[in-house]
């Protein structure tokens, strides 16, 4: 039974929601202001966090930054707040998934499996090597040159993709396809903002030029340069 933690201080959401979830046989936990989410998040046990962004005390912003420095645990945003420069900010911070309100229950339900597969899907122990990278997919780890490197789950999916096929190139539908689970929206900037991030996030280790642009057509791994 999958325990989810709801950050959310409209009480006739948070109440709807977690009463659709408990008859999808999950187990909710309730918190009504982002302080009160972090005391709990702190007493452990959560397979999923759905977070609002405006709450009283700590913001749901501050919350998800907090819990990406140490965990990758799903974390859907949901928010009033429609603009693509939101989403951006969210997903940067390490956000999973970004819901606007006010949203269908059933697609709620939708996309909390998705990531719920995601975060169950990695056989144990198994582990991946591309150059100097080093994946756990057991823990959801990258290490690079050495260098442990915080990935979102998606972030990670993306990665390991790459990786299991280091020599083709892939599209954005095709990596949005595999790692959401959904059908790829035309001119959806997810997956252009994620690979950004993800380069961020090696660039410190210098193996960020690992991941290449193959203009007109997607992504793929940079293959090591011959010595001379």
């Amino acid at each position: 039974m999958p325990h989810i933690l709801i950050v959310e201080d409209d009480t006739d959401i948070s109440s709807s929601t977690a009463q659709y979830l408990r008859r999808q046989g999950c187990a909710c936990t309730q918190a009504f202001s982002g302080t009160e989410g972090r005391l709990l998040w702190k007493a452990g046990g959560f397979d999923l966090l759905l977070v609002d962004l405006m709450l009283p005390g700590l913001s749901g912003s501050e919350l998800i930054a907090e819990i990406r420095t140490t965990s990758r645990t799903p974390i859907i945003v949901l928010s009033a707040r429609a603009e693509l420069t939101d989403k951006v900010e969210l997903l940067g911070l390490g956000a999973d998934d970004y819901l606007t309100k006010p949203y269908q229950l059933e697609e709620l339900w939708a996309r909390i499996q998705v990531q719920l597969r995601h975060a169950s899907a990695a056989p144990a122990g198994e582990r991946l090597r591309f150059r100097d990278w080093a994946l756990d997919l057991d823990g959801m780890t990258l290490t690079a040159a050495g260098q442990p490197v915080n990935l979102t789950a998606h972030e990670f999916k993306i990665v390991e993709l790459l990786v299991r096929q280091p020599k083709r190139v892939f599209t954005k539908q095709q990596i949005y396809e595999t790692v959401w689970g959904e059908r790829y929206a035309v001119e959806d900037k997810t997956i252009t903002v994620h690979v950004s991030n993800i380069r961020a996030k090696l660039r410190p280790s210098g193996t960020d030029s690992y991941i290449q642009t193959v203009w007109g057509i997607g992504f793929k791994l940079a293959e090591a340069e011959a010595r001379a």
